[in-house]
């Protein structure tokens, strides 16, 4: 009788061993998987992240063309505002004479001075545009002489892609290489002037219709 109770309570004590483990196995499948650990062995990441707009901004190549694009747009803005000061001072110098002048002959002279003005603003646009071309050419060769530059600390660090860390909507901090890809940048090609893939358009041309 004592045998056949130990033997039974040996069943049980399995039986229940048994069931822990089985709850034990849910319990780890039933994880919410929005939740995630960083693991304590660091494993290579096989994708890297970079922020675009820094590494241009922060780099000496893209703080070259940012600074000549806003010496651009200080030179044009200082224009304009010369340019509008003389056709309001031309504007009312016409206005002065209209008494004195023929309707028809003032008439003329009205016209010729709207024309002349809206020869002046296409011309003031025109180099507006050269500029936003030039910062956006700017760019474009950023990308295309850091790209072998990227590449080489891509496959340094085994990965397999760089993606802009702006499109991506949830990473480890440890896989962005912002800062060394712009100490490498900036090692490797300085500023960019001397390798420019193509001459910007020279905003500094002064085409502007005489007064």
């Amino acid at each position: 009788m004592r045998l056949w109770a130990t033997i039974s309570v040996s069943r049980l004590l399995a039986v229940f061993a048994l069931a822990l483990l089985s709850g034990s196995g849910s319990a780890q499948q039933a994880v919410d998987p929005s939740v995630f650990e960083v693991p304590t062995v660091q494993v290579a990441p096989t994708i890297l992240t970079v922020d675009i707009e820094q590494l241009f901004i922060q780099s000496q190549f893209g703080q070259r063309v940012g600074q000549s694009y806003a010496q651009g747009r200080e030179a044009l803005a200082t224009e304009n505002g010369r340019i509008a000061q003389a056709l309001r001072e031309d504007e009312l110098a016409l206005a002065a004479q209209r008494s004195e002048m023929d309707v028809a002959v003032f008439r003329e002279e009205a016209v010729a001075f709207d024309e002349k003005a809206q020869a002046i603003r296409r011309a003031q646009d025109a180099k507006e545009r050269e500029l936003e071309e030039a910062l956006s050419l700017g760019r474009d060769q950023f990308l295309s002489v850091t790209r072998p530059i990227l590449g080489e600390l891509m496959v340094e660090r085994g990965a397999f892609a760089i993606l802009d860390r702006r499109s991506v909507l949830l990473s480890l901090g440890s896989i962005d290489v912002t800062e060394n890809a712009i100490a490498r940048i900036d090692a490797a090609i300085g500023d960019g002037s001397q390798i420019t893939l193509e001459t910007a358009p020279d905003s500094t041309t002064d085409d502007t219709p005489e007064n």
